[in-house]
């Protein structure tokens, strides 16, 4: 009678790093890692060594000093006599302008015209043919150059409004003026502000914006709360409760009530001198980025928006239309949800791609983080790398942060499945 035993493991030999398969592809993963650190290091040293014999060793202490220039576009306080730290930030609350309202209306515009693209009529469809090709088939540049242009040339000087029998005049019970120097709508104003609070000494936040838009979010809130309730009774009892006017109302009345407290008013702009005054002024420069990169991406948004409608089969329109939907309810109850799983993955790229472009606005002299940080702190400081990589980190944290954003609303859409 026999009996079997497991045979000797076999010791542990440093060839065995090479010739063995278990271990080969960790070893020259590792000689990789450490051959990419080891170039990397070089680079940093041979560059630090450089800028040493030059005189500019690496350092980020020009941020605090006077930036000795105006911005004229701005969301925040700022003066020359700041540093050049808020002048950044300054230029990037620009850019994150142009970017959130650019996403918002290239994605509407996009929407639209991409539904449009696949209309039954004739006409419609070839015009948004045209549009699509016509956009997407220039470069941008070119586009935000025209719409400078056009708003430039073709609107009228802030003197035709004056005088008893005016060239031009204001719109919306005289509250809104369209100049060639830009457009002029009334401002926010509180009779009873609550002051501002200043987060390390470089945003200067209005604790009136704070206190309405907490209570905005928490109606909000509340009002998914009910939208909840009322799935879970219609789920139980098969018959759904009225929730429009609850809804409504935790968010609003609230909010109104704030206004009032808060003694919310509208300051108008207008004419003095050669010029309007009071109000708020959207300069053209940041009107025609807005524009050019919208209309511009919208086109490419189009394009992905008619490629996930035509992902859906064609059976589950018929179906819809033999259960007596219409088509805009067919459109916006069955078909769109299925067609997001193709649509949000390469909106993602179409969002990021507006973001950067956003960088061309020094072509319209519009200041945003690459004309202030990138433009002039970096001539006057003569810190060309330190800028630099401060601008890569901020565009790189930009980018994954819309991205981040944008694959939670992917995961948070998509089909459940079995």
């Amino acid at each position: 009678m026999t009996t079997l035993t497991d045979p000797p493991r076999e010791s542990f030999r440093l060839s065995m790093l090479i010739y063995d398969t278990r271990y080969r592809s960790l070893t020259i993963q590792v000689v990789a890692l450490i051959g990419f650190m080891a170039l990397a290091a070089w680079l940093v040293s041979n560059t630090a060594n450089n800028l040493a014999d030059l005189g500019k060793e690496p350092s980020f202490a020009f941020l605090n000093e006077p930036a000795s220039y105006d911005i004229n576009q701005r969301l925040i306080e700022y003066t020359s006599r700041d540093s050049h730290w808020r002048a950044a930030g300054v230029g990037l609350l620009n850019t994150l302008l142009v970017a959130v309202l650019g996403c918002i209306t290239a994605t509407i515009l996009g929407v639209v015209i991409g539904v449009l693209r696949l209309s039954n009529n004739w006409l419609v469809a070839k015009i948004m043919t045209v549009y699509v090709e016509m956009f997407r088939n220039v470069p941008v540049l070119l586009w935000i150059v025209f719409t400078m242009a056009i708003l430039i040339e073709t609107l009228p000087a802030p003197r035709a409004f004056r005088g008893d029998n005016p060239e031009a005049s204001m719109l919306l019970g005289d509250s809104v003026a369209i100049t060639n120097r830009g457009v002029y709508i009334p401002e926010i104003l509180f009779s009873r502000s609550l002051g501002n609070v200043d987060f390390f000494g470089f945003f200067n936040v209005s604790l009136d914006l704070i206190a309405i838009g907490a209570v905005l979010i928490a109606g909000i809130l509340i009002s998914k709360l009910i939208t909840r309730r009322a799935n879970v009774i219609q789920a139980a009892t098969g018959d759904r409760p009225v929730t429009w006017y609850k809804r409504l109302g935790v968010i609003c009345i609230p909010t109104l009530l704030v206004l009032w407290i808060l003694g919310y008013h509208l300051g108008y702009p207008e004419l003095k001198g050669f010029n309007f005054s009071g109000g708020t002024h959207l300069r053209n420069s940041l009107i025609a980025l807005w524009l050019a990169l919208s209309v511009y991406t919208a086109a490419f948004i189009a394009e992905i928006v008619r490629a996930g409608i035509m992902s859906v089969s064609k059976g589950q329109s018929e179906a819809a239309s033999a259960l007596g939907l219409s088509s805009r309810r067919t459109m916006n109850l069955v078909i769109l949800p299925q067609a997001l799983r193709v649509i949000i993955p390469p909106m993602i790229s179409n969002y990021l791609n507006l973001t950067k472009n956003s960088s061309l606005a020094i072509a319209v002299g519009y200041m945003d983080i690459t004309g202030t940080l990138g433009g002039i702190t970096m001539n006057q400081t003569g810190r060309e790398l330190e800028s630099i990589l401060l601008l890569m980190l901020i565009y790189l944290t930009i980018s994954l942060s819309i991205s981040a954003v944008m694959n939670w609303y992917n995961n948070s859409v998509k089909l459940v499945e079995r």
